[in-house]
């Protein structure tokens, strides 16, 4: 014979009111890992111009002014009409400003972005931060003008450590692919559809933030960040 409470549970399934999940005793929370599975990217299209963008947050490593990131109108955008700048101009040669999407933290991803050097004097540099836990830790790969050379470094207690590099010509006006990819150890830098350098570095194993990282006085234009997910 059923009990009330069994006849009443019966009864809610079958109307497909109450979740399969209810009638094991069990409640199961979306994993992490299933919900960090979709490719993201970053446009800025929705963003106002002159402001910052939604979803992200900003740092600087080292000294000098503040970094002042904001989205802008570019007619020759890759795509869509809005990059995201930093404006400031300080020349403050150990000064990295960093612009960090608030989430999601992965250890194994591949990331790119499209990036333009439009000016400075000390320096026109763009790059790409991964596995970023604060503004002193974190994985940056970039390409600069000035030296004509990709690099890539991790930044413990605020002290960058050059690991990988490759000399080719950077120019100046142009917009640029850089990517990377981290799984695991395993690290690699692409610039320009080709893969420029290629190591394993285990000093940041964990997971972190992603973002954009400038250098100095360099004034550099952001289009189409985009993170994909990978298995370890």
């Amino acid at each position: 014979m059923r009990t009330l409470h069994q006849t009443l549970l019966l009864a809610l399934l079958g109307t497909g009111w109450l979740p399969v999940a209810c009638t094991t005793g069990e409640h199961r929370e979306p994993s992490l890992a299933a919900a960090d599975t979709h490719v993201r990217t970053w446009g800025f299209e929705a963003d106002a111009p002159d402001a910052a963008p939604a979803g992200f947050s900003f740092a600087r490593t080292g000294s000098g002014r503040p970094a002042t990131w904001v989205v802008r109108r570019s007619e020759d955008a890759p795509e869509g009409r809005n990059v995201l700048v930093q404006t400031d101009t300080d020349d403050t040669d150990y000064r990295f400003p960093i612009a960090v999407a608030d989430a999601p933290e992965l250890t194994d991803l591949r990331l790119s972005v499209r990036g333009r050097p439009v000016s400075g004097v000390l320096d026109q540099a763009l790059g790409l931060v991964f596995r970023y836990r604060d503004a002193d830790t974190y994985y940056i790969a970039r390409a600069n003008v000035i030296e004509d050379n990709v690099r890539l470094y991790h930044v413990t207690h605020g002290e960058r450590q050059q690991i990988g590099s490759w000399k080719g010509t950077v120019a100046p006006g142009k917009w640029h692919t850089l990517a990377v990819s981290a799984r695991g150890d395993h690290l690699t830098v692409d610039f320009d559809g080709s893969t420029v350098i290629e190591l394993h570095d285990a000093t940041l194993p964990g997971p972190g933030r992603v973002g954009l990282w400038t250098k100095s006085d360099s004034m550099t234009e952001f289009d189409q960040l985009r993170l994909e997910p990978l298995e370890p």
